[in-house]
């Protein structure tokens, strides 16, 4: 696939000199007919950091409000994950980020610069200046930039090459497609359904997941008109717009827990609940009013849209945060026992953690209290394997014996010894490790060299 994508690159680059004849003829890319100031190339096409007020993507929110969106990508959401939980040791995990890390600077190549070559190439259909010849371009009225690569492969490449990469992009599609219906019916099903209906069996949890899969899909293609006119026709920054509404929140809780102890589950609940009000006070008037093209301004009030996405982002972030700690505030904090090893502040502890849903019923009201551990009763010797390391036998009034992980001193569950760190491969973790270093060298460079 990305000797493909790299060949059609290649490709594109070359039909416009390489990436200095791009630099010189991309601000003469003008469409025909220009008169105003819509249709022109931006002057800091080529820079990163771009003006704090008139850029498209200015400074500060692409730092901050971009930084959160990533945050929560990388660390929170499922499709990301649901992978990281499959990896056979922390060094295999590791290594797929740095790997996946690589593969986030090739976009700048892959997608950007051939994106910006097919505007030198087409100047009539990509950088369309009104809705008259956008409409005749490619038929869409807010703008013709999503038709750049297609344009690109249909021209550049030969016939049986056109097929190839048409299977390939299809592929990549279906694929990630897949990824994330996946995880919505998992989630779904086990985080909603599964509660309405705690007795449905194994079959049934998966013929609902299937048939929430398939109204997502009902949901998304009744939402394509929307996104089509959202953001001037322009893809990414429809899909950068929706993170920035909807993910900060998340971020925001998942920070917090990890980094400040007194976070709890009401201060949780309502961040969330909060940021979401939010987010969709601004998303909805945004999608429904409509922010306009140049040329043709939206009727979105500008008190709620006039503050840019990702600038609007890092406030929802920490407008999240003040709830969150707020409302934390006026409940009893999660007391020590359950926190070992699940913030930051406590993450070397080897003191024993009780799970926090460890309950049994109080009386026959139905109410609940946690239970208390009866003396310690060591248990069987676990046989050892490679997987489940030895564990050291500690004397007690009865004899000695081993207490396995995963088991508190009494061997219940509920209660989580101390587990061993878990084994990293020397000469593979350090390669790993150098792999990071050198990826964030590159990531700086290309940063210096483009802002």
């Amino acid at each position: 696939w990305s000797l493909l994508v790299r060949t059609g690159d290649l490709a594109a680059l070359g039909a416009v000199g390489g990436y200095e004849g791009l630099v010189e003829r991309y601000p003469l890319a003008l469409p025909p007919n220009v008169t105003g100031p819509c249709g022109r190339p931006r002057p800091d096409a080529f820079h990163l950091l771009r003006h704090p007020s008139t850029g498209d993507l200015p400074w500060p929110g692409l730092l901050l409000g971009l930084g959160i969106i990533s945050a929560w990508y990388w660390c929170t959401d499922q499709v990301i994950v649901q992978r990281c939980l499959a990896g056979r040791s922390l060094t295999h995990v590791r290594a797929g980020c740095v790997v996946c890390g690589y593969l986030k600077v090739l976009p700048m190549f892959l997608m950007v610069l051939p994106g910006m070559a097919a505007r030198v190439l087409f100047p009539e259909v990509v950088g369309c200046a009104d809705a008259q010849g956008c409409r005749r371009a490619c038929g869409t009225p807010v703008g013709c930039s999503n038709v750049a690569y297609p344009r690109l492969v249909l021209t550049l490449l030969p016939p049986g090459l056109r097929g190839l990469m048409l299977a390939v992009v299809l592929a990549a599609l279906m694929s990630s497609l897949a990824s994330i219906f996946a995880s919505a019916g998992a989630l779904f099903t086990l985080d909603v359904y599964q509660r309405l209906r705690p007795r449905a069996g194994a079959r049934h949890l998966l013929i609902a997941g299937r048939l929430w899969i398939v109204a997502m899909v009902g949901l998304s293609l009744a939402w394509l008109p929307v996104v089509e006119a959202a953001r001037g026709g322009q893809l990414f920054d429809y899909i950068q717009a929706v993170a920035s509404y909807l993910a900060p929140p998340v971020a925001a809780v998942f920070f917090l827990a990890v980094f400040v102890p007194r976070v709890n589950e009401p201060g949780a609940f309502w961040g969330l609940l909060g940021g979401l009000g939010l987010g969709l006070a601004r998303l909805v008037p945004e999608f429904a009013l409509g922010t306009g093209t140049c040329g043709s301004p939206g009727r979105c009030p500008p008190l709620v849209c006039g503050l840019h996405y990702l600038h609007f982002a890092a406030l929802l972030f920490l407008a999240t945060g003040l709830i969150v700690i707020g409302v934390s505030l006026c409940y009893p904090p999660i007391p020590r026992q359950h926190l070992h090893r699940l913030v930051f502040s406590l993450r070397n502890s080897r003191e024993p953690r009780i799970d926090l849903d460890r309950q049994i019923p109080k009386d026959g009201a139905g109410d609940v209290q946690l239970q208390e551990d009866p003396e310690p009763t060591p248990p069987p010797r676990p046989r050892p394997s490679p997987s489940l390391p030895d564990v050291e036998a500690e004397p007690s009034g009865q004899g000695a014996g081993p207490v396995p992980q995963g088991a508190g001193p009494s061997g219940e569950r509920g209660v989580a010894e101390p587990p061993a760190p878990p084994p990293e491969e020397g000469v593979w973790g350090r390669v790993v490790d150098a792999n990071a270093l050198v990826l964030m060298a590159v990531a700086f460079f290309l940063w210096g060299y483009f802002a």
